[in-house]
């Protein structure tokens, strides 16, 4: 069965309808931190404001730990496995070792 993305309309991620979950890739090239990936993710889910501190990662896992976990290996490879879930804002988050970001909404709002 393929499964069929839609973009959203801020373009941020994609909502897998077919699964019932939203689809993110953190750019490990890039800036931000996979946590911080992982907060913009939540708050354009979930319409929290961050920057208004209705929302803390903290509350739900330890974000440094959680970039350490995902950060370059001692050798500067890429981690290749391994994964780490958590519930934040009610909702269901996996976070792979390549990247991708991948967040349950709860079941009671389920689309």
């Amino acid at each position: 069965m393929q499964t069929e993305l839609t973009d959203d309309d801020t373009g941020d991620y994609q909502y897998d309808q077919t699964n019932d979950r939203y689809v993110f890739h953190h750019d490990s090239e890039g800036t931000a931190t996979i946590t911080a990936t992982i907060v913009h993710a939540l708050a354009s889910i979930a319409e929290t404001d961050v920057s208004q501190g209705e929302f803390s990662l903290y509350d739900s896992v330890d974000p440094d730990a959680l970039d350490r976990i995902f950060s370059k290996k001692a050798d500067g490879t890429e981690r290749s496995g391994g994964h780490v879930a958590f519930t934040a804002l009610e909702h269901e988050v996996f976070v792979y070792a390549n990247g991708d970001v991948i967040i349950y909404p709860p079941s009671g709002s389920r689309r």
